[in-house]
């Protein structure tokens, strides 16, 4: 999985320099922009904005990943991350699509087809709901950040009591309460700062589907999980 990741990042920094942007083919748009594509809800999970994107990503999914892979297996592991990296895009999109219908509910149905228009062409009205408008439109969704968060709570379900050492501070603390407290500081961001470049609510999305997920399976197999 960190491979594959890898690859497309490399794959992307180089097809750049071609003029090729496949951050506009991969990463994910909201469905009402002209660049939607349905591909994109899987692919836009394998793609990264940045090397330290990227770095704390597949840092996080090794640290982690690799635990649950052992414990599950390469199959269940495999539907383990997709299953959050899907779920983590499904929240996003529909926290987009609430912002999206809060714009669109305050404006005419002529100003709405003029601003898609605009923001087709890259262009808005500042300090206005066409300026809204076109960063929901035409900024994508990228990385792997919701399944990697689905992961963080995989780890913290099954080995609540492990302590972990932070860096900042350089203290131990159990998965349990760290997995929890990051989730509480995720939605105090998201609630906090709408229309961040960060989507907290795509990693709180792959968090609540990994919870779903486990849960379903210890209720259908006989093993823990």
């Amino acid at each position: 999985m960190i491979l594959v990741n890898v690859l497309f990042f490399v794959v992307t920094k180089i097809m750049a320099q071609t003029g090729t942007d496949l951050y506009q083919v991969l990463g994910l748009y909201f469905p009402a922009s002209d660049k939607f594509r349905l591909h994109q809800v899987f692919t836009h999970m394998f793609m990264h904005g940045s090397l330290g994107h990227i770095f704390f990503n597949m840092f996080a999914l090794y640290m982690f990943g690799r635990v649950l892979e052992s414990v599950w297996g390469p199959k269940r592991f495999l539907t383990f991350f997709l299953v959050t990296g899907l779920g983590a895009a499904a929240l996003h999109l529909f926290v987009i699509f609430l912002e999206y219908r809060s714009v669109v509910s305050n404006i005419s149905p002529d100003q709405l087809d003029y601003f898609k228009q605009l923001a087709m062409e890259g262009k808005y009205i500042p300090n206005t709901a066409s300026e809204k408008l076109t960063t929901i439109l035409n900024t994508p969704t990228v990385g792997a950040s919701g399944a990697v968060f689905g992961i963080l709570l995989g780890f913290g379900m099954l080995f609540p009591n492990t302590q972990l050492m932070l860096l900042f501070p350089p203290i131990p603390i159990k998965a349990k309460y760290f997995v929890i407290g990051y989730g509480a500081l995720e939605l105090f961001l998201g609630l906090s700062q709408p229309g961040s470049n960060i989507a907290h609510f795509a990693h709180l999305g792959g968090m609540l589907f990994g919870y779903i997920l486990i849960r379903y399976w210890n209720k259908h197999t006989k093993n823990f999980y």
